[in-house]
């Protein structure tokens, strides 16, 4: 899921400046699961404009808003809530953010920041583990990943700032490569650390990204 964390109101003021009526929109799918841009959040947020003075033309919370025709189908259904805004405030990620701003012409506001790809460890804590490289090395590495979990991204490893298993970055950080070198161990695999990955092809991980179903 993608993890997000809700602008401050006064950021959120700032940018919508002078608008006054204001069409919320919220993502019931990972805003929601984290609690930053589900109905609930959206709610609020309405309430939170309109204690300053701002009007809510319209409010909703629709299931992935990085879905094209998800958000056509709910604009269309809510088109005099939508028109009678002047502005768009999006709780959600921002591709969420950005699949509004391209179907509606109306100026559109994020209320959320996006952080990353996060994987649900337990309820409320969220890891980042993967960082959409485009170049996936997880069958030579026991299944950890060297580029995001290593603080310094490195692709072989360890490095001299190992100290009883923990990084030198600090905080509690386990070495992603001593995690790696014991999961392989466990699976007898331990030659693979032997090998020396070549420099990463970062090629791979140009943005912007795009793809057709042909392309897989």
């Amino acid at each position: 899921m993608i993890v997000t964390k809700q602008k401050s109101l006064e950021e959120i003021l700032n940018f919508l400046g002078d608008d006054e009526a204001i069409f919320l929109i919220g993502c019931r799918l990972c805003a929601a699961m984290y609690d930053t841009g589900g109905l609930p959040q959206v709610k609020e947020m309405g309430e939170k404009l309109k204690a300053r003075g701002k009007t809510v033309s319209g409010f909703s919370a629709i299931a992935a808003l990085c879905h094209g025709k998800n958000v056509e189908k709910e604009f269309s259904e809510r088109a005099r809530e939508v028109d009678a805004a002047q502005s768009i405030l999006v709780l959600a990620c921002g591709e969420g953010v950005q699949m509004v701003n391209k179907i509606s012409a109306k100026p559109v506001y994020p209320a959320l920041d996006t952080l990353f790809l996060g994987s649900v460890i337990e309820d409320r804590r969220f890891e980042e583990h993967c960082s959409l490289c485009g170049e996936c090395i997880l069958n030579l590495t026991g299944g950890i990943c060297p580029v995001t979990r290593c603080a310094k991204g490195i692709l072989n490893g360890p490095c001299g700032g190992v100290n009883e298993g923990k990084c030198e970055v600090g905080n509690g950080r386990e070495c992603a490569w001593v995690l790696i070198h014991d999961r392989l161990k466990s699976q007898g695999k331990l030659d693979n650390i032997r090998d020396i990955f070549d420099p990463k092809d970062f090629s791979r991980a140009l943005h912007p990204h795009s793809i057709e179903e042909g392309d897989k």
